[in-house]
């Protein structure tokens, strides 16, 4: 089960309606085009083509199985009182003082350049369930780093 906003599970939907309707297609069209060059056996064109299909179809099945079991998260009964999912999470770097702004989502969502950061992280994990003003040490690839959170929201 995949915990989410409406937001990104609308992006999902999208996504899955655009491999359906355009991707597939192109897919279909370029094997046509591959068979239609003679000898199948040593046709590595046709061989590409049949393996790009068979990782689209992959992608479908995963993202239908996404969307068929993704729950969407109510905003308006979460509280700001504690960090959870869809919680923006306003921090410091205790080390050195860098302020940082992340707003924890389901792994589907999750997308670092929008200060999006997946429940299933080590920073994420380490804020779970913690309030403003605590102080939270996480250990991280490159060693242990001390956050402090600032404030706590909602988008």
């Amino acid at each position: 089960m995949a915990y989410m906003s409406q937001e990104g599970y609308d992006k999902l939907v999208a996504e899955l309606q655009r491999l359906e309707a355009v991707e597939r297609p192109k897919a279909s069209a370029a094997i046509a085009e591959a068979r239609d060059k003679g000898d199948l056996s040593e046709n590595s064109e046709y061989d590409a083509a049949k393996e790009a299909q068979a990782h689209l179809e992959d992608k479908i099945n995963k993202l239908k199985l996404t969307i068929a079991s993704a729950k969407i998260v109510d905003v308006s009964r979460l509280s700001s009182e504690a960090v959870q999912i869809l919680s923006k999470v306003e921090l410091t770097n205790l080390g050195n003082n860098a302020k940082m702004v992340y707003t924890i989502v389901s792994e589907q969502e999750a997308n670092l350049r929008e200060g999006k950061i997946s429940i299933q992280t080590p920073i994420a994990q380490g804020l779970l369930n913690k309030k403003v003003g605590d102080v939270v040490e996480i250990k991280v690839p490159r060693g242990t780093m001390q956050l402090r959170i600032d404030k706590i929201s909602l988008e």
